[in-house]
């Protein structure tokens, strides 16, 4: 099927020439998109605690970063130009947001990191910089100047507080309004520059580095392994140097350790529990006077239940995880649990069955999903 917001490609199509390969510009994407939010809406998000957000100015040739949460006096302090606000993850607070990550599921889910809203008046920037993992940007109010390169230097500017290059040189150039999309893969330098009052709503999706991945697995084996046996060496020898570690003890316990494997079942039980783990930042808010069981099967069956915002799930094979928990399902709620994986709800009318009602009950009582 061809997608408009891939200017008629099919996703197939776009997966083949595109992703990882080279930079992709639609124009009118989204018709009629002029964004989901105000920018007085976006920067109360970034008064709360728990959002991730961000405030960038460049005066001159320097650049000033601050995190938050923000005050409303912070924003008046602000200048007329040059400044950008960021947040991140305004999926976890706004359906609406989540709605439009969902036009891009002819990515895998398991890559989807979240939305960031940056708002920015005339001459905001975060400066030319490059991302490690692709990124769909897409244009709300207002025009912005997009230019990008593929040049091999990858040089920061010294001294500053992100990771601006020090030596952009653009090889193409756009200006981009409500409803375009700017398609960028992963170590395509780029610079956004806005051209008046705009906002951009960009998708980024998760690249985990080797040793973070490694790390985390490592992590993960702690509580999956089990090695019998205890240090022994029966044949030991005197030493010239009693502080020396002898050769042969290096020689037991690489035995010892040789004894640790996985395979890929072992694997994909990280990923699912590493994947769908909340970040730091990440609540739930459980219901203050939960419904009982009946009760729950019943509203859920009249109305239908979503997934909270914040919460993540995947699965793999007949194993199911939700926020960092996993769940072997049998039979009886294979189909309805990748129903709601894939979906993110399950409508109203639904048979869940007892056995799906007890999960989802308890999802319920912790948050994790709610009823509509």
């Amino acid at each position: 099927m061809r997608l408009s917001s891939l200017g008629g490609l099919t996703a197939e199509q776009f997966l083949r020439d595109y992703w990882q390969k080279k930079p992709l510009l639609v124009r009118n994407a989204f018709p009629g998109f002029d964004g989901l939010l105000s920018p007085d809406e976006l920067a109360g998000l970034a008064c709360l605690e728990e959002a991730e957000a961000r405030l960038v100015q460049n005066k001159g040739d320097k650049w000033l970063l601050r995190r938050g949460p923000f005050s409303e006096e912070d924003f008046q302090r602000l200048p007329q130009t040059r400044w950008t606000l960021l947040v991140q993850g305004v999926n976890l607070f706004l359906r609406e947001g989540a709605q439009l990550l969902d036009q891009f599921n002819f990515i895998p889910r398991a890559r989807l990191d979240d939305l960031m809203v940056s708002y920015a008046p005339r001459g905001g920037s975060v400066g030319p910089h490059f991302d490690p993992y692709d990124v769909f940007l897409i244009q709300g109010m207002g025009h912005r100047r997009w230019q990008i390169s593929t040049q091999g230097d990858q040089s920061l500017l010294p001294g500053a507080p992100l990771r601006i290059l020090q030596n952009f040189q653009p090889e193409q150039e756009w200006i981009t309004g409500p409803g375009d999309l700017l398609y960028l893969p992963p170590q395509c330098a780029h610079y956004g520059l806005a051209q008046d009052h705009c906002m951009t709503y960009s998708v980024g999706f998760q690249a985990p580095y080797a040793q973070e991945l490694a790390t985390q697995f490592l992590v993960h084996l702690q509580d999956e392994i089990r090695l019998d046996g205890i240090y022994h060496d029966p044949g030991l020898k005197t030493q010239a140097h009693p502080a020396q570690i002898s050769t042969a003890m290096v020689r037991q316990v690489s035995r010892i350790l040789s004894q640790i494997r996985w395979d890929q079942d072992q694997v994909a039980r990280f990923l699912g529990k590493y994947l769908t783990e909340p970040k730091n930042s990440v609540f739930f808010d459980p219901p203050a006077r939960p419904l009982s069981l009946a009760k729950f099967a019943q509203r859920a069956k009249e109305t239908g239940i979503q997934l909270d915002l914040k919460s993540l799930m995947l699965f793999h094979s007949d194993t199911f995880y939700l926020n960092g928990e996993s769940i072997d399902a049998s039979q009886a709620c294979n189909s309805l649990l990748t129903r709601l994986a894939d979906r993110r709800e399950l409508p109203p009318g639904t048979e869940l069955g007892s056995e799906v009602e007890n999960l989802l009950h308890q999802w319920y009582c912790a948050g994790y999903i709610v009823l509509e």
